[in-house]
């Protein structure tokens, strides 16, 4: 890996998933709990793809699980649009402003270390969810 073409904040969020391993072992979480708030969001999520997560994906080369993410928040949005139409019952707009941030933050949190993959273990799956921990 040409460590020359990545950022500091890429190198740091690279050399603490080499040193502590993935989001689900317990090195890691340890790791993260000792850490200071801003070191924790560094590592634990990207500001960029909570924003512009599906095209930061396709910028970072993770299209892959990009489209899984995205299809993801397309069957979450057939299922509330079906149910909603079926029962007459809307969500209310705090609701529905909560389930987008919720979908925002699966690009977050996800960013980080599925570009550590991509780039320094070459991985290159379809799951977006490889090697997180769910809860």
């Amino acid at each position: 890996m040409d460590r020359s073409k990545y950022s500091e904040k890429w190198l740091a969020r690279f050399d603490f998933f080499e040193q502590y391993g993935a989001p689900s072992t317990p090195e890691h979480k340890a790791a993260i709990k000792a850490a200071k708030p801003g070191r924790r969001i560094l590592i634990g999520m990207n500001i960029i793809a909570f924003f512009f997560g599906f095209i930061y994906f396709f910028v970072l080369g993770l299209w892959k699980k990009n489209l899984v993410l995205f299809g993801i928040c397309i069957v979450i949005g057939l299922v509330l649009g079906v149910f909603q139409a079926v029962t007459g019952f809307y969500l209310p707009q705090g609701i529905d402003i909560g389930i987008n941030i919720a979908l925002a933050m699966m690009w977050s949190m996800t960013a980080n270390y599925a570009y550590y993959l991509k780039e320094v273990k070459g991985s290159d799956s379809w799951n977006p969810f490889e090697g997180m921990r769910m809860i």
